[in-house]
């Protein structure tokens, strides 16, 4: 051992995990459980576990997937709510995160910038911003596991609107919601028509004077039930395990059935979606105006409102709906395309989110930069030619964890195939020139078509291909080989005497 202070080395793990969300405690679990005898860290860069349900706090947030499918697999969801709120959110996660032991692994108010790979010496070293102190710090790693999801977090996304800086009321968004504002008897106009401006107009509506949700174009609005009889039911019947995983798989079985049936029959599908809203809503409605979208259902994803909220404060006059085009803001609301003017205390732009990819960070391999859009997903979770690094992105038709905890479990796999035949590196390698490749995400939304191209892309078939069966990746993840004809395994020397284990650090 180098006689230098542990003070003048790097820490080393074998594992850093960025995100300390449900994606970064997702892939940490199977990480302790599996390899109990590998270091990691989990860097969080704000001051709080959580991810998106601590960082949003706007009334009313809540999931739009239902908790016994968006929740972890080892761990039941126990709440009588299948879709639930943040704060409900957050205490399952912190809980998961204290019964594991996973808190103590978590390292808060770790920004990182950048991570730059170096095959002489078979590791990443990852440079830190410590943003409550300003210190700069280095980290070393055998591998970099992103699970920082795809949001930006410090900036959501506004377009450009003409008189903006004239209007005297106040303009929020969501993302960035103010702790003191105070809509109680205010005119509030919400400008948009996805899951976060329908779960804050029932949120808002009745405090406030009338909530008016102005949208351009309309989505399509589901209604389900706000609890889910069987799954409150079965438990007393035949335990929680036992309950929750049948829960599990009928709600998985459902969510799938409703994707096919809407890409199969997008005619069939749009029908029976318009009879159902229209039932919500009072007769003589208008209800192809503001609900009847013209894309096909599941082009987007389809916004659910537990119990018809949605519908009943539309129904009882405390909120309404507007299908127009701003023309501009005026100094007591907003004026449209058709000559109607709006007007508002309160205008929050619930206009949608902007996406980045792995978290905006730098990476380097052998001191090439690594170019996200240039580069190819291999089973949905490593990178073409980048070695040692993998990311959690998870189900974008099902419950977004579904596909994470997969990701999780086959990682685990990919580490024991690498420690029993003596490998150290591995990546994969897109060798065939010829494959058409497409977005990682294909969606019609805007918030993903505004952004999609600073991500990776993937390819048309083989482990290149994005399946949105959640079926075909149990089979691949789950049980499908480790090996592949397109993963390349090596090794590499030992940590330079520079680098310290956090085990020497923390006997």
């Amino acid at each position: 051992m180098s006689t230098a202070s542990v003070e003048d080395r790097v820490e080393h793990v074998d594992v850093l995990i960025i995100g300390a969300g449900i994606s970064g405690i997702g892939a940490a679990y199977p990480l302790s459980t599996q390899h109990p005898d590998k270091t990691f860290a989990i860097l969080e860069a704000r001051g709080a576990t959580g991810g998106t349900w601590d960082l949003f706090r706007y009334p009313g947030i809540r999931s739009d997937s239902d908790l016994h499918t968006f929740s972890y697999e080892f761990k039941p969801w126990r709440n009588d709510k299948p879709i639930a709120g943040a704060e409900a959110i957050l205490d399952y996660l912190r809980e998961t995160a204290t019964e594991n032991g996973i808190d103590s692994k978590i390292r808060l108010h770790h920004k990182v910038h950048s991570a730059a790979w170096s095959s002489s010496d078979g590791r990443w070293l990852v440079e830190i911003e410590r943003p409550d102190t300003g210190e700069q710090q280095t980290l070393s790693c055998g591998w970099l596991f992103c699970a920082g999801g795809y949001y930006r977090y410090d900036q959501g996304f506004t377009p450009e609107f003409d008189g903006r800086e004239r209007f005297q009321g106040r303009i929020v968004h969501p993302q960035h919601w103010p702790e003191d504002l105070d809509y109680r008897g205010q005119r509030v106009v919400v400008i948009g028509s996805g899951a976060t401006a329908v779960t804050l107009i029932p949120a808002l509506a009745g405090t406030a004077a009338h909530v008016t949700m102005l949208q351009r174009s309309p989505s399509y609005v589901l209604a389900v039930p706000s609890s889910d009889k069987i799954a409150n039911r079965l438990p007393t019947l035949l335990g929680v395990k036992r309950a929750y995983a049948i829960t599990r798989r009928k709600n998985i079985a459902r969510q799938w059935a409703i994707f096919r049936f809407c890409r199969a029959y997008p005619r069939l599908a749009r029908r029976v979606i318009r009879y159902l809203t229209a039932k919500q809503l009072p007769m003589g409605y208008p209800v192809d105006e503001h609900f009847n979208p013209a894309y096909n259902p599941w082009d987007q994803r389809l916004c659910v409102v537990p119990d018809g909220d949605l519908f009943k404060v539309i129904r009882d006059g405390d909120a309404s709906v507007v299908t127009d085009r701003i023309d501009t803001f005026t100094e007591q609301g907003i004026k449209l395309a058709s000559g109607r003017e709006l007007e508002a205390d309160i205008i929050v732009t619930a206009t949608g989110l902007n996406l980045q990819a792995f978290g905006g960070i730098t990476l380097t391999v052998d001191g090439a930069a690594v170019n996200p859009p240039d580069k190819v997903a291999f089973r949905g979770f490593m990178l073409d030619g980048v070695p040692n690094f993998s990311f959690a992105f998870g189900s974008t038709n099902l419950s977004w964890t579904l596909k994470v905890g997969l990701v999780g479990e086959h990682f685990c796999r990919l580490l024991a195939y690498m420690d029993t035949h003596g490998h150290t590196v591995c990546y994969p390698e897109f060798t065939n020139p010829h494959m058409a490749t497409r977005p990682l995400v294909e969606s019609s939304a805007g918030y993903v078509k505004r952004s999609i191209e600073q991500f990776p892309r993937q390819g048309a078939d083989g482990p290149w291909q994005i399946s949105p069966d959640h079926r075909a990746n149990i089979k691949t993840l789950r049980h499908g080989p480790v090996p592949d004809e397109n993963l390349r395994f090596g090794s590499a020397p030992s940590p330079s005497p520079a680098i310290i284990s956090a085990v020497e650090i923390n006997p």
